[in-house]
């Protein structure tokens, strides 16, 4: 196995080329919940379609040394540990600009677990995010990779996301909730970023593990995907899916990804609806912990869905400041995207134009009422 980091180029043994690991972790809230993590195959894929356009595109990622990591998390110390994902630890730190020596960047380094697991995502994670631009992707500051006696350690350095994950937001260790409109821009925020990656690149890129818990927050509540490691190029012109083994969460994935492997934009597009119920009820995708009829979120909905008891499922921490309405457009458009035929669900830019025309709506409806609000004022006419 060689590494050739600066140059971004990294050799591998077909022998573990198509290895996969399957991973449970314990929460209080959810149970087991179980996801799949393996090595993408898009660095293989990338060589037949844009090869010599991404070797030969300036990349802006950094090259950090191991000390330099090392200090910049004080030694990668608990209390600097931020996170815990199926490539490994992450931990806030901090580093220094090198345009502008004395100023520093907050920064978060994920740390790989082992190499076996990890290297696959590692390389995949440089090719996507080394070269994509996206003002709904997060930025990869750069990489390394240091090799000692015990083996070769993975890194990757991200732009630090102050407010967290959506995931932190929507559950009860959050104590604010997100509000509904800010649900609207989070939804608004993840359709424009996965209608970039599906359709407006001359290569179309699927992510696999679209989830709550990979769109992060900056400091201005923007939301960000992150976590490209297991994602995959698209289908190739002829081409109806791509095969491959299941890889990414339960409770998120795509029926016909699940069972017979056919991977296509449109499985995104079954994930991204998922997520939509998830910030309109504030529970999970699978829970564990719950009831048995409950576990599964999108049979639990049924029921209520398309129907006036709707209200009746909608995320409690929300107090009722919602707007009905709003909430029963946008469970349609999750309706829409969980259709149970992959051919039937909208493409992401289908539904980015239902959910944007749905926040304008929004927003004219909320100013037509203050304008009412101000003219019963100005006429007397709200005096008891």
């Amino acid at each position: 196995m060689v590494f050739h980091c600066r140059c971004l180029s990294f050799e591998y043994n077909e022998e573990i080329e198509n290895y996969e690991t399957r991973t449970q972790t314990q929460t209080k809230s959810t149970g087991t919940e179980t996801f799949y993590t393996a090595g993408s195959d898009l660095n293989r894929f990338v060589s037949n379609i844009h090869a010599s356009s991404l070797a030969e595109k300036p990349s802006s990622l950094r090259f950090f040394t191991y000390a330099e990591l090392k200090a910049g998390t004080d030694n990668f110390c608990m209390a600097s540990k931020i996170g815990e994902g199926g490539f490994g630890y992450v931990y806030k730190g901090v580093i220094m600009s090198l345009e502008h020596p004395f100023h520093e960047i907050h920064v978060a380094v994920k740390c790989g677990k082992r190499l076996l697991q990890g290297h696959k995502e590692w390389m995949t994670e440089i090719n996507v995010l080394g070269v994509l631009e996206h003002p709904n992707l997060v930025k990869l500051i750069g990489y390394c990779a240091e090799d000692d006696e015990r083996g070769v350690h993975l890194f990757l350095v991200y732009q630090y996301m102050v407010n967290g994950s959506v995931r932190d937001h929507l559950y009860a260790k959050s104590e604010t909730p997100l509000s509904w409109n800010m649900r609207l821009k989070v939804a608004q925020d993840a359709a424009r970023d996965l209608t970039y990656l599906h359709e407006q690149m001359d290569f179309q890129i699927i992510l696999r593990d679209f989830k709550a818990s990979n769109i992060l927050l900056d400091d201005q509540w923007n939301a960000k995907l992150s976590d490209f490691g297991v994602a995959r190029l698209g289908p190739e012109k002829g081409d109806t899916h791509v095969s491959t083994s299941f890889v990414g969460t339960m409770g998120y994935a795509a029926p016909e990804y699940i069972s017979d492997g056919h991977l296509t934009s449109k499985s995104d597009v079954w994930s991204y609806g998922v997520f939509l119920y998830e910030l309109i009820t504030g529970r999970h995708p699978l829970d564990r912990s719950r009831p048995r009829n409950e576990q599964k979120l999108l049979e639990w909905i049924k029921p209520y869905i398309g129907s006036k008891r709707l209200q009746k499922i909608i995320d409690p921490r929300l107090e009722g400041d919602y707007p009905l309405k709003s909430a029963q457009k946008l469970s349609y458009i999750a309706s829409c995207c969980a259709r149970r035929d992959p051919k039937s669900r909208p493409k992401m830019s289908e539904v980015l134009e239902m959910v944007s025309q749905l926040i304008v709506v929004q927003s004219q409806a909320v100013e037509i009422h203050k304008q009412f609000s101000c003219f019963k004022k100005a006429c007397g006419c709200c005096v008891s």
